[in-house]
């Protein structure tokens, strides 16, 4: 397997990991033609909304550094329409696995427990500007927005409140 496809098939685990930990549901599409890897979603639930979903579009990478609190990473143009659209009924989110540049570190595993490197982070970019780029848009993700059990629950619960993240 090639080095990306080893890096999307981690970024897949740890997303997996994620949803299961904070007892969320996950489906992925068969075919990503609409800049969404993963759907998660909720059973039932107490909000306005019921059963809300969340769709998010994965990346990683093991190059890309943070620079004054944030993660400029080189998103396609079509990833940066589809996720910046408004009028989509399920929110979308990026987020961004970020991976040590050797694979040997990316994971850890003894009895006491399983360690997966380094982190994710996510962001929506619902509402952001249109741009004149014709290929590459660069976003900034907030590394205060990690992607883990507890901002994915908080996230699911905004969207059953009918509010988006």
């Amino acid at each position: 397997m090639d080095l990306n496809r080893r890096k999307e098939e981690f970024s897949n685990a740890f997303v997996q990991a994620v949803a299961a930990t904070s007892g969320f549901g996950l489906a992925k599409p068969w075919v990503d033609d609409d800049s969404v890897d993963w759907t998660i979603a909720q059973a039932g639930g107490g909000g306005t909304v019921r059963s809300p979903r969340l769709d998010l579009q994965l990346k990683s990478s093991s190059s890309v550094q943070i620079r004054d609190e944030v993660i400029p990473f080189p998103l396609k143009l079509k990833n940066y329409e589809d996720l910046r659209a408004t009028n989509c009924l399920v929110p979308r989110i990026l987020v961004v696995v970020l991976l040590p540049e050797e694979v040997n570190d990316w994971l850890d595993l003894s009895d006491e427990q399983l360690v997966m490197r380094h982190c994710a982070y996510w962001m929506s970019l619902c509402g952001m500007e249109e741009v004149e780029n014709e290929s590459r848009v660069t976003v900034h993700v907030p590394i205060e927005q990690k992607f883990d059990t507890q901002s994915l629950s908080t996230i699911m619960e905004l969207i059953s409140k009918g509010e988006r993240p």
